[in-house]
């Protein structure tokens, strides 16, 4: 599996997010397509004597600040090093993307180039957390400010897929996180959505 990494993104980048990208291929194995500045990832690939490990470089003249707004770096930033990375999914080069930079400006551009799944009106982003048997899907940690109890359902179904398709669980089991475990606890938003989930 190829995971395209913004190399440009987060305060760091392309230093800090090119080394955890090779350790990565190092420790797991993993396969990676390095976006943006291409001569400034070549210097640090360089520098980490990693020039033989499964690693492409692709370039990318622009850069989305971190402070930049999502409709701008989504309009004005075509050839972004976080742009360019969604596309390499969307044309099945890689499987996945990863960045470390503009949260708000990811989840657009993801959005517009990706899209979503059918029946999924926004996207959210998950945590996989250790639990006391294996892992617990945790979503939404961040998109979005004020879902609807409709996006907690749709919300649901992605954690339910995730965990039964890449973690491979037999019959994942969903929960609702609230103020407590009865029925009729917590906010209108939550009772909704445990109603919709039931």
């Amino acid at each position: 599996m190829k995971i395209a990494v913004d190399a440009m993104g987060g305060d760091y980048g392309p230093a800090v997010v090119v080394e955890g990208a090779i350790a990565a291929c190092r420790e797991f194995g993993a396969s990676v397509i390095l976006v943006g500045d291409r001569a400034a990832i070549e210097r640090e690939v360089a520098r980490l004597g990693a020039e033989h490990l499964p690693v492409e470089i692709r370039h990318a003249s622009q850069v989305v600040g971190m402070a930049e707004s999502p409709a701008q770096a989504l309009r004005r930033k075509r050839d972004s090093s976080l742009r360019v990375a969604a596309q390499l999914v969307k044309d099945g080069e890689a499987a996945a993307f990863v960045s470390a930079g503009n949260t708000g400006a990811a989840m657009a551009i993801a959005m517009f180039v990706i899209g979503v799944l059918p029946g999924v009106d926004r996207p959210a982003i998950a945590a996989v957390l250790p639990n006391l048997r294996r892992f617990t899907v945790l979503l939404d940690v961040g998109a979005n400010v004020d879902p609807k109890p409709w996006h907690l359902l749709q919300f649901a179904v992605m954690g339910h897929v995730y965990a039964r398709d890449l973690l491979g669980y037999d019959n994942p089991r969903v929960g609702l996180l609230s103020v407590g475990e009865e029925e009729g606890k917590g906010n209108e938003l939550t009772k909704e959505a445990y109603e919709q989930l039931k």
